[in-house]
């Protein structure tokens, strides 16, 4: 298993090679310009304060949140939500997919499972799990691979004894392959999709920012990207100011015109 980018003053131990490692400050950086539906951005707000009232919850007897799912079409702003709640509870993030964990004999992915929990326990962080479904998927559909229902077994476990001072943030793009079992586990769910035409306004006028262009250009770009994702937006945009850059030019039309061909974006409908 080859390593990830590790941040040297962040703790890690023997047994989790296979996660990344980001600062809050980092991951404040990548979060800059997230762009949430009014819904998500009032989950994580919530999300947050109930964090911050530790002692009123326990006085209630109430158990605080610590698990969030997230589920919707890649690039739409999962990772950057993990990023962005991490920034934000000033804890680092240590992304891990699950996918890469998954080992040839599967005894060696459930103590693989296990050793990322076990870490999460005594350092403080985000534990953010992306590609969630491929550990966590219904026990009902790995008939070819009997093993498996054992490491969704240690998942089932692992999230029951989940506690501390962490956060579990898992990202899937196939929630319906999920075990019914997993999704009663979490105790905040968020769904994502496509930006709308307000959310994808407010995401070009972050990225494009103070950067000299032709008048009505951000209105232009708007309707050009419709049924783009968040990540396509954010590409086709870069290339453009690079275009421009190079030119020695405001950013223009034809940049954008011409960074929407040489990308070919997978449209679809918000």
């Amino acid at each position: 298993m080859s390593k990830i980018n590790h941040i040297n003053r962040i703790p890690r131990a023997k047994g989790i090679d296979m996660a990344a490692f980001y600062s809050p400050k980092e991951c404040g950086h990548k979060a800059q310009h997230i762009v949430l539906s009014a819904k998500n951005e009032r989950i994580i707000e919530e999300f947050i304060t109930i964090l911050g009232m530790k002692e009123q919850f326990a006085a209630h007897d109430v158990p605080m949140p610590n698990k969030l799912v997230m589920f919707g079409p890649p690039g739409t702003g999962k990772t950057l939500t993990a990023s962005h709640l991490a920034y934000r509870l000033q804890l680092p993030l240590v992304l891990v997919r699950l996918d890469a964990i998954i080992h040839s004999h599967l005894g060696e992915t459930g103590s693989n499972v296990r050793k990322l929990f076990e870490y999460a326990r005594v350092n403080p962080c985000v534990l953010f799990l992306d590609e969630f479904d491929a550990v966590g998927r219904t026990r009902e559909s790995n008939d070819e691979v009997k093993e498996m229902a054992r490491v969704v077994n240690t998942l089932l476990q692992c999230l029951d004894e989940f506690e501390g001072n962490s956060i579990l943030v898992a990202a899937t793009n196939l929630e319906t392959q999920l075990d019914h079992a997993i999704w009663r586990r979490f105790d905040t769910k968020m769904t994502y999709g496509m930006p709308d035409e307000s959310s994808r306004k407010r995401y070009i006028n972050k990225l494009v920012g103070p950067f000299e262009q032709e008048i009505r250009l951000k209105e232009y770009m708007c309707e050009l990207l419709a049924g783009c994702s968040y990540a396509d937006v954010e590409q086709i945009i870069l290339k453009s100011k690079r275009k421009a850059i190079i030119a020695s030019s405001p950013l223009h039309k034809q940049f954008i015109n011409d960074a929407y061909a040489e990308y070919m974006p997978r449209v679809l409908t918000p």
